[in-house]
């Protein structure tokens, strides 16, 4: 009985017990500011795990380390000491290195670990990997080919795991996004979201997650290419509780009209290089441009995650004043950063709350 006692109170126990129980815009500056959302020791696997209020947190956070970073200067050395494990089993310019740079500046320290180091599930278990990383590092990022990977990796890590791309979902793109049309718009609240192209694992986050923020959301992809079935069920059930509309087409100018933002991805994301011709046919008249762009709102904008190609946004809209796709990539550097912190750590934001 002691024995059994004693393996129920054992350090990975209490460690994988607290783990799945815990699982520049217009501020005004003063004390920090009291919040009920915590969100240390969770995992980051997808938007769907994470209610409105939480995710709108990670947005209060990201906004305020980029100001009083970015723009006042301040040193906020909040990661110090603790190290984080970033796993790629697929390249990466955007996510590396806001990954990277952003624990650093938060006084971390990043190990990239790429699939000729780690060998993710061939030469080690993901079981093992996970256990092994759990006492060496503080926090995994894995940005993997197959989501069933994060999963199990999520299940037997002791530390939190943060999802940088699956062939699922890619939260932490989505949450760079929001920042950025929080910037633009001063509110999220209202704005109509049209994503032309593919229905890949950008679109996933996004119908996971627009609705929780009032957002109404026009979809456009030719037959065949439609999001997962599973994803499109939630995306309808939310925008019944949340009273938002999501509409779904085949025709780019349908879904684009009185749109605020026009949104596209890749048509060939990588895996997919042997179905390219195929997907270039299929794909050949959603190439968003300015005719596209005179049925959206008035005011609308555009983005894009990168890399991008010519035949899915043209020249015009790419480089316009419209376009917000490079405050958009910096922002992932801030959203990632503000998951870290609120991944590991107690912090509180110093602005006030915005009004999404």
């Amino acid at each position: 009985m002691l024995f059994n006692f004693r393996s129920l109170f054992s350090t990975r126990n209490v460690n994988k017990i607290s783990k799945h129980l815990v699982q520049r815009i217009r501020y005004r500056h003063g004390p920090p500011s009291e919040t009920p959302v915590q969100l240390k020791g969770r995992d980051l696997l997808t938007l769907q795990n994470f209610s409105a209020e939480e995710i709108k947190y990670l947005l209060w956070v990201s906004a305020d380390l980029k100001e009083r970073i970015k723009h006042r200067g301040e040193y906020l050395p909040l990661l110090q000491g603790k190290s984080l494990a970033t796993i790629f089993e697929k390249r990466s310019t955007r996510t590396r290195l806001s990954t990277e740079t952003g624990f650093a500046l938060l006084g971390g320290h990043p190990c990239f670990l790429t699939a000729e180091d780690i060998h993710l599930g061939i030469n080690e278990n993901i079981t093992d990997t996970a256990r092994v990383l759990s006492t060496m590092t503080d926090a995994i990022l894995a940005r993997v080919c197959k989501h069933h990977d994060l999963e199990l990796l999520a299940k037997e890590a002791l530390i939190p795991v943060i999802n940088g791309l699956s062939d699922s979902e890619h939260p932490i793109q989505i949450l760079a996004d929001y920042l950025t049309l929080q910037e633009h718009y001063g509110s999220l609240n209202g704005l109509t979201l049209c994503w032309i192209g593919d229905g890949n694992n950008v679109l996933n986050s996004i119908m996971l997650s627009a609705a929780k923020f009032g957002m109404n959301l026009h979809i456009a992809i030719p037959k065949g290419f439609e999001p997962d079935t599973m994803v499109t069920k939630t995306a309808e059930e939310y925008s019944i509780k949340y009273c938002t509309r999501l509409f779904r087409t085949t025709n780019p100018l349908e879904a684009a009209r009185g749109a605020n933002v026009l949104i596209t991805d890749t048509w060939i994301s990588m895996g997919q290089e042997e179905e390219k011709q195929a997907r270039l046919k299929a794909f050949q008249d959603y190439q968003i441009t300015m005719q596209i762009g005179k049925v959206a709102a008035p005011g609308w904008t555009f983005l894009h995650c990168l890399p991008r190609k010519p035949q899915e946004v043209d020249d015009e809209v790419f480089y316009s004043p419209q376009s917000l796709v490079f405050q958009e990539a910096e922002n992932r550097k801030w959203t990632i950063m503000a998951v870290m912190v609120s991944l590991l750590s107690d912090y509180s934001p110093q602005m006030q709350k915005p009004t999404f």
